[in-house]
């Protein structure tokens, strides 16, 4: 459950490693030539005395994961690093450090100052729209909205791709656009009245031209976020009919106006926790999924363990106002005693919820999935899938898939009781970031699917209380690890569920919603780490990124028909140095014979950097 993307800062903080200090240089003294500092320390002095055992040459392994080298951090944007010592998974890493040694700090390991908004924002494009049209009307223009789509099933009709499984093969790059000084590309497209909204890692969101690639507007938020941007009506607010919603990873929900990128509030949902993933639009209401904060921190005994947790919280999208905000973890927080340091202990908790929430109006219900609890106990709501009431957000029912998964890194696989860790260290089995997909089969029965890192997929029964319908081991062999099978999440077109795998040599399962059997696995030639990306789909084809920067469509039969290598530079449509790398979180975008993708995303498995978004059509 690492991630700084998730955040890519995160893994490479917790492990002494090889020393770094012919990277940075020595310190440099007022007089004498001795190498002493009188004066405030140097973001070069910071990184030495707090970073550089931590942060090697070379990639390092920390709790199954491989932790990204300095080299790898130096492509970061300011933006991405200081959100990450700051409100981030470093926070508590970095609580004692003055702001401006923060600014320091991170202005040394990015190699860059901070970018000011005329840099990240459009004023210095090439390819600025000449003319910014009125928004049409949502209900009647195709459209991808948010994360996944109808249900989270990722899938687009055949109406609304306007693209065939035939058409595929037939896809060329239209057009490039990239994002001045970013470094992980883990904004989903959406795309909605003829326009595309995305994020970068700079901070800014934009509003672009979907058939061309120019650019309306910026806006600059405070801080970055792994999100799909939300487009939906607002009301009470003079002459806007849509608005543009999206949640950073500090918690701080925002409404924009569609068509300029004029802000129309701003909400901040407290609490110990931050958010790192997309939101969800229903009936006015904005759906937040929240994620704990310690398993990058709870280990240390020195730290007071463990309190924050996931949860979900609901706004009203018209005013930014609470209206309700819940725990996974139906009991309060209780203190479990002391460590060996005399650090209070405290739990359960954990049970992040890092997925877009699904939304079932007919039921009134908001689906999420969790992930792993910290500390010594194991919450009975952690690795499960949740229903909440839409109205108040109380939890209806839960089914929990893997017990006892209690994990933090820097636990060794057996802990002595009465410390931060759990006596048996959980295998780190989240439903974590990939949605729960609802799906109505062709008998007219709906099925909520869902898969994560454990590489088991179940269908659970909306109508009686979650009861489980059927259960699918994804993997031959041994289980997986903690670096888990499915990560971001698969896609469903009513008769089946596609599932990436995050494995050797790649592979995508194909799996039937009504009796869940397998009825093909295609191999896909990736390289070691596979797909970690979220499929997507159309009547007959299959998007899914990988590790290695490609993506792939892949028919019905499970053939690959269609594949574009996004792992390099190229020329932008608004002139803006650019280069792909590998394909993270996001999915395509299908929309109106048009398809989307960002590449350049680090994460866990030595990733490779980049900053584009890229547009193919036929």
């Amino acid at each position: 459950m690492l991630r700084v993307g998730h955040y890519v800062l995160a893994a490479a903080l917790l492990v002494a490693v090889a020393d770094t200090s012919a990277q940075a240089p020595p310190p440099q003294g007022r007089g004498g030539g001795r190498g002493f500092s009188f004066g405030p320390p140097s973001g070069a002095q910071l990184f030495q005395t707090s970073c550089a055992n931590c942060h090697g040459a070379e990639g390092v392994e920390v709790g199954g994961r491989t932790a990204p080298p300095l080299s790898t951090l130096n492509a970061l944007p300011p933006e991405r690093i200081y959100q990450a010592i700051t409100t981030g998974s470093m926070a508590v890493h970095a609580m004692s450090m003055p702001d401006k040694q923060k600014r320091d700090l991170t202005e040394f390991v990015a190699r860059r100052p901070f970018l000011d908004i005329e840099g990240t924002g459009t004023a210095r494009m090439t390819s600025r729209c000449t003319f910014n049209p009125p928004l049409g009307d949502l209900s009647t223009t195709p459209a991808w909205n948010g994360w996944g789509g109808s249900n989270n099933a990722r899938f687009q009709t055949a109406a609304a791709a306007g693209l065939a499984a035939r058409d595929v093969p037939k896809l060329t790059l239209k057009w490039a656009f990239g994002f001045p000084g970013g470094g992980v590309s883990s904004s989903q497209p959406t795309v909605a009245l003829g326009r595309v909204f995305v994020a970068s890692d700079n901070r800014a969101v934009y509003s672009i031209d979907a058939r061309t690639g120019c650019a309306y507007w910026s806006f600059h938020a405070d801080s970055i976020g792994r999100f799909a941007p939300l487009i939906g009506p607002i009301s009470g607010h003079a002459r806007t009919r849509y608005a543009m919603f999206f949640v950073t990873g500090p918690g701080n929900a925002y409404a924009v106006d569609a068509q300029d990128g004029k802000l129309l509030w701003r909400t901040e949902v407290k609490g110990f926790h931050n958010v790192s993933a997309s939101s969800t639009l229903q009936e006015g209401r904005i759906y937040i999924p929240l994620a704990g904060t310690e398993t990058l921190s709870g280990a240390n005994p020195a730290y007071e363990c463990c309190r924050s947790r996931g949860g979900v919280a609901a706004l009203d999208a018209n005013t930014g106002k609470l209206l309700w905000k819940v725990d996974s973890i139906r009991e309060p927080v209780r203190r479990l005693g002391e460590n060996p340091t005399g650090k209070p202990l405290w739990g359960p908790s954990g049970a992040s919820v890092w997925n877009a929430p699904t939304v079932d109006p007919k039921r009134r219900r908001v689906y999420v999935g969790t992930g792993n609890s910290y500390g010594p106990i194991a919450a009975d709501t952690s690795d499960s899938i949740l229903a909440l009431d839409m109205d108040d957000g109380h939890i209806v029912w839960s089914h929990q898939e893997f017990k006892g998964d209690s994990f933090m890194v820097g636990c060794g696989p057996k802990n002595p009781a009465g410390g931060n860790c759990p006596e048996t260290l959980g295998p780190d089995w989240d439903f974590g970031g990939a949605s729960t997909i609802l799906q109505t089969l062709p008998n007219g029965r709906d099925v909520l699917v869902a898969a994560g890192k454990g590489g088991i997929a179940i269908a659970l029964d909306p109508d009686n209380g979650g009861a489980v319908l059927w259960r699918t081991t994804l993997y031959e062999g041994q289980p997986p690890s903690a670096l888990g099978l499915v990560l971001f999440g698969g896609t469903a077109d009513g008769t089946r569920a596609y599932f990436p795998l995050q494995q050797p040599g790649g592979g995508l399962t194909a799996v039937r919603l009504d009796t869940g059997a397998i009825e093909w696995k295609a191999r896909l030639d990736t390289d070691r780490r596979g797909q970690g990306g979220a499929a997507s789909s159309i009547p007959g084809a299959v998007f899914t990124g990988g590790w290695d920067g490609i993506l792939r469509a892949v028919d019905a039969n499970g053939k690959v028909i269609w594949s574009f290598d996004t792992n390099a530079e190229f020329k932008t449509s608004n002139g803006v140095q650019a280069r792909g790398g590998s394909l993270g979180p996001p999915g395509a975008t299908v929309v109106n014979g048009m398809v989307y993708v960002v590449s350049g995303y680090i994460g866990v498995q030595q990733g490779t950097a980049g900053n584009i978004l890229l547009a193919f059509g036929m």
